[in-house]
Parts: structure tokens; C-alpha cells; sequence
């Protein structure tokens, strides 16, 4: 039975068929060995049938989200991953949770602490387990730059740059109550992230600015950009930006004998690495099929996932203390 088990493929149902789940999640089921496509969940019902006929998903584990609940009744569905907008991942990593389902939820978790402290409490109380869609933590380069981190291979750091931002938005990433703010809250956490895995450290504060708008009219109620500085233990000093106006994707740590830089640092592939000794060659990976696959595994064999809830509330954490920071002026703590 046990080996019965561990060979078995769990099912995923996809909450949400927008892009990232048509263009990532979708592909990657196809390369993954411990898990695959079972099922979706979604409003349209044009998508419905799309997807039925591309991936020969039988009727019964086809859901819209008022059918949603009902999914507790379907074996073949072990792991649901709520790809939603942002404002609706507290509930349906809630709802799941009840359904008796094992939980991936894109990032940012949620937003608020709140909202996370619920749904980490919902997963446990199930007894199923929740992990957050940080696929960079399976990526080889960004292995590589953890590792470079905690065997201080270029001495203590000192400077950490984070920067990510994409020219331009649309559709609900530009809906306050939807997203929750600006590109912090889409393609800053990457930031946040990359300082938090390269040192290994929580931050103890952080200052922020909003930068000028230029399409006021369009970003009336989020940011257009913001940079921010975090501190963390032993000095180290992180100089972090984000931006839905201006294109740039880096993580680069300074230390007393060297430096790591990559760029891209956060992309889906195509990213590249160098040091101060070394330009880095690593393989390329699927990402998200590493990911998802890690979680099946970790699923099988009962180990806790690298990526679970509480990182993601943490992140959300931090998040809250950078618009904090922002509107304010003032130098946030972080307990």
C-alpha cells in the first residue's frame, strides 16, 4: 500500500483560468511526475468547455464557483490551487480547506495578517496542508544564491538590491479592493522574498517612498511605483523597488569579499547569474512543475512543504509595514 502511495499521481483542480494558469500551471502539469491536472474551477463557461476538450477532463470535476463546495465529494481532486485575484485567496483556501483538500495559494497570500492567520488555521484545523505558489525557491540559480547566503562563500553581506517592476497593467491588478495596492502587491513581493531568502533574516524596519505617478488617472488609488529600505540584523541594508511604469528585474548581495548578482532574478525562465568570481551555468527548470511536484511529494511522504502559509503571512506581514511606511513617512519597526 505504502509504495501503492507514493507512486500515485495526486489530482490538481486549477481555482481560475486567467493567464498564469493558462500559460504556466497548465503546461507545467504536462512535466510533472507526482501530481496532474484533475480538475478546474471557473466562472466562464466558454473556459469551461476549452478546457474540457485541451485536457480531457470528464464533467464531474468541472466546477464554477458556486458548484465550488461540492468538490469534497470527488476523489480524484487531492490539491486545489487558488489562483484568483487577490482579494478572493482567503476565501477559497478556506473553502478548500473544508472540502477536505490540500491547499497551493498564489502569492501574495492574502491581504491581510488576518485573513492569513484564518486560513492557516483553517488548513490545520482540516488537517491538510497549505503551501504558497514561491516557485523561485526551486529554481536552480536561486538555490545557489540561498546556499551562497549560508555558507557566507563572499563573506558577511553588507548591501542587498532587489528590484522588479514591468512597464505597464491591466484588468484587476488596477482595482485596489481586488489587488490590494500596486505593483507591491504583484510584482514586489519578489522583492520582499529575495532579500528574506539571500539572508536568511527577518527585517527589523523599513522606510519607503511612493515615486511620481504618470498615468495619475490609471493609478488613481494604488501606487505607480515605490522603492523602500529594509534593515536587518547585523547592519545589512536592503534597497528594494517595484514599479508598474519602468522595467527591471535584479537581486544582487554585497559581502565583504565578493558579490552574487542575478538578472533576470525573478523571471519564469531565461534567468542568469553571475559572482564575483564565476558567471553562474545552471540548468533551466520548470518551475512551476518543480513546485507543484515538490508539494505532491511533500503530500505523500508527510513532510512539511519549503513554502508554507506562515512564510507567505509573513511576507504579508512586511507588506503592510512598507505601505505603512509609505503613507506615513516614518521609519516602521517590524516586531
Amino acid at each position: 500500500m505504502e509504495k501503492e502511495k507514493s507512486e500515485k499521481k495526486l489530482g490538481i483542480a486549477l481555482v481560475g483560468l486567467g493567464k498564469y494558469s493558462a500559460g504556466q500551471l497548465a503546461p507545467a502539469l504536462q512535466e510533472t511526475q507526482h501530481c496532474y491536472l484533475a480538475g478546474i474551477v471557473t466562472g466562464s463557461a466558454l473556459k469551461a468547455s476549452e478546457w474540457k476538450a485541451r485536457h480531457h477532463l470528464p464533467d464531474t470535476n468541472i466546477y464554477d464557483y458556486t458548484t465550488f463546495d461540492s468538490i469534497a465529494g470527488n476523489k480524484d481532486i487531492d490539491i486545489v490551487y487558488v489562483v484568483l485575484p487577490n482579494s478572493m485567496h482567503a476565501e477559497y483556501v478556506i473553502r478548500a480547506a473544508k472540502a477536505g483538500k490540500h491547499v497551493i495559494c498564489e502569492k501574495p497570500m492574502a491581504l491581510t495578517v488576518e485573513d492569513c492567520d484564518r486560513m492557516i488555521t483553517a488548513c490545520k484545523e482540516a488537517g491538510k496542508m497549505l503551501s504558497i505558489g514561491y516557485r523561485l525557491h526551486f529554481e536552480p540559480h536561486t538555490r545557489e544564491l540561498i546556499e551562497y547566503g549560508r555558507s557566507k562563500r563572499f563573506g558577511e553581506w553588507n548591501l542587498i538590491r532587489a528590484e522588479n517592476g514591468m512597464g505597464s497593467t491591466e484588468g484587476w491588478r488596477l482595482n485596489k479592493e481586488m489587488a490590494g495596492g500596486g505593483p507591491l502587491m504583484d510584482v514586489g513581493i519578489y522583492c520582499v522574498q529575495g532579500t528574506r531568502y539571500i539572508t536568511g533574516l527577518e527585517p527589523i524596519s523599513v522606510t519607503a517612498q511612493e515615486g511620481p505617478k504618470k498615468s495619475p488617472e490609471r493609478f488613481k488609488n494604488i501606487e505607480e511605483s515605490l522603492s523602500w529600505q529594509f534593515e536587518f540584523p547585523n547592519g545589512i541594508i536592503a534597497q528594494c523597488k517595484s514599479s508598474y511604469a519602468d522595467e527591471y528585474n535584479l537581486l544582487r548581495a554585497e559581502g565583504s569579499s565578493g558579490w552574487v548578482e542575478l538578472s533576470p532574478a525573478y523571471a519564469y525562465n531565461g534567468i542568469k547569474g553571475k559572482t564575483s568570481e564565476i558567471n553562474l551555468s545552471l540548468p533551466e527548470v520548470n518551475q512551476q512543475a518543480k513546485q507543484m511536484d515538490d508539494f505532491a511529494i511533500a503530500i505523500k511522504s508527510n513532510r512539511p512543504t519549503p513554502v508554507p502559509g506562515e512564510m507567505g503571512r509573513q511576507d504579508v506581514k512586511l507588506l503592510q509595514a512598507i505601505y505603512q511606511a509609505m503613507k506615513t513617512g516614518e521609519k516602521i519597526m517590524i516586531g
